[in-house]
């Protein structure tokens, strides 16, 4: 595959704070003496911040409009970053490995831009990045496209020449939507269903099998593998 830019996920991909999310959230419920719901976790994963700001409001009962529901679990996520970033190991050579393979890289996630903009500050790759996209930014969260699909026209590539690095269902669903290739690296945290895995064009252990060789081996979205 001839692959003019790579986008990142950011949370589960680079750096590790899905198990974060849902600790606040599952806090925010508690202390407003809601009970969690069993498929709630997995729910709100890859949705925007409105998306999952309504959800804990409305599904899950937490106190506050979903506006004032956002502010308490970004602040809470604000905290844990202040005590120190959790990196996932190979992040930041794998995000160098990719810049210089392809020279054009994006990011697009479900975090806020405040959490966005915080994260690549902490890794110290602001600079590699020619475009970053937040779901809150566009009509609808993973699994639709609008993220990956808005991300690619900021760097404007055709998302049949993208690859997407993800590491949730929504996520490769989003981005398999818009009609990108995805790499795939599943996280000990609600790994994607087998079929789900299935779709995309390459499944990785860790970072460290992010090259630019394997990109170079990636079939076209659309063709053959």
């Amino acid at each position: 595959m001839d692959v003019a830019a790579v986008v990142f996920d950011l949370d589960g991909t680079l750096i590790d704070t899905e198990h974060l999310w849902d600790e606040v959230r599952r806090g925010l419920a508690a202390a407003d003496g809601r009970d969690w719901p069993a498929d709630a976790t997995s729910a709100m994963l890859g949705m925007s911040t409105p998306e999952w700001s309504r959800y804990l409001a409305e599904t899950v009962g937490v106190r506050g409009t979903p506006e004032e529901v956002a502010k308490r679990t970004i602040d809470g996520m604000l905290e844990h970053y202040h005590r120190g970033l959790p990196v996932l190991p190979g992040a930041v050579e794998a995000v160098r490995r990719m810049h210089a393979a392809t020279g054009l890289l994006g990011a697009a996630t479900s975090s806020p831009r405040v959490l966005l903009d915080a994260a690549l500050a902490e890794l110290g790759v602001t600079e590699l990045f020619s475009a970053t996209v937040s779901t809150e930014e566009v009509a609808a969260g993973k699994p639709a496209p609008d993220g990956y699909a808005e991300c690619c026209r900021r760097l404007g590539v055709e998302p049949q020449r993208a690859v997407a690095v993800e590491d949730s269902a929504n996520g490769i669903r989003s981005a398999l939507n818009a009609g990108m290739a995805v790499v795939a690296i599943p996280p000990h945290f609600h790994p994607p269903p087998a079929d789900v895995l299935a779709r995309a064009s390459a499944v990785l252990d860790d970072l460290d099998g992010l090259t630019g060789g394997l990109l170079a081996e990636l079939p076209t979205p659309g063709t053959a593998a």
